[in-house]
């Protein structure tokens, strides 16, 4: 990887939709004068609730896509992609492509009575990818899956604010608190959106955990380890396969994007 890549060259983010660019902000924050594309495709939103092999064939497309943008590293900023194995996703592909933090040292260390809530779509849910990652460092813990399938298309649909969301919201921190949790693990990149209104819900008891910060450090690592930090100023392209204003719009509430280009494409 360090002869054959280019530390000038962008860092591509794939997501399913918008929920990515919570992880983009927290990219932009850790590594400001890298290049970024960032990916979502809206056209094909929620990957959630569908089966495993149309999931694989729609991430292969995503990741032609920036190959051919010369990215030299990828980051799967959704959880649901990235439970798939990295592993697999990375064969055939010359640069070097990050998952989504399980955030399970996070939640360990916040959790003082090891009763943990796990906040994810139905995929990343039955993949047990959070739970076997929490289990194998403490098998002493207790932990309340959760499936959220009404909150992606609320955000998507951005019903921020509105009675419908709130309700949802409500009702899934009911089962957390019901169950006696004091952590919770923010399992799906659309989530850290609602981050404050899921903590209201929960209550000041309840610590809310978004591992997207541990996957921007584990990005900024594997760029120091491979050389292929970049040095001048970044900009960053955004791109999405449908709904070019709304994703606009969504980025906006995530960063400032002065330095943004945004552009649709068909995969």
């Amino acid at each position: 990887m360090k002869t054959l890549l280019n530390k000038n060259a962008p860092i591509g983010v794939i997501d399913s939709g918008v929920g990515g660019l919570t992880v983009l902000k927290r990219l932009k924050e850790l590594l400001p004068r890298e290049h970024f594309i960032y990916l979502g495709d809206t056209a094909r939103t929620p990957y959630g609730s569908r089966d495993e092999s149309t999931v694989r064939s729609f991430v292969q497309q995503m990741l032609d896509y920036l190959e051919k943008q010369q990215v030299k590293l990828v980051v799967v900023a959704c959880n649901t992609l990235s439970v798939l194995g990295i592993d697999t996703l990375q064969k055939g592909r010359l640069f070097p492509i990050v998952g989504m933090s399980k955030g399970a040292k996070l939640v360990l260390a916040a959790s003082h009575n090891k009763n943990i809530g796990i906040f994810a779509t139905e995929f990343t849910i039955k993949s047990h990818a959070h739970a076997n990652a929490i289990l194998t460092l403490n098998p002493e813990v207790n932990l309340v899956p959760q499936a959220c399938p009404k909150i992606v298309p609320l955000i998507e649909g951005e019903a921020f604010g509105s009675a419908e969301l709130t309700k949802v919201i409500t009702d899934y921190a009911a089962c957390m608190q019901d169950a006696g949790v004091d952590t919770i693990i923010l399992a799906c990149t659309h989530y850290p959106f609602i981050k404050k209104e899921i903590e209201q819900a929960v209550g000041p008891e309840v610590a809310v955990i978004d591992p997207a910060e541990q996957t921007a450090l584990d990005t900024k690592t594997i760029l120091m380890e491979n050389n292929l930090l970049h040095d001048g100023v970044g900009r960053s392209k955004i791109v999405f396969t449908k709904d070019l204003e709304r994703g606009k719009r969504l980025a906006a509430r995530m960063f400032t994007v002065t330095d943004c280009e945004f552009k649709e494409v068909v995969l």
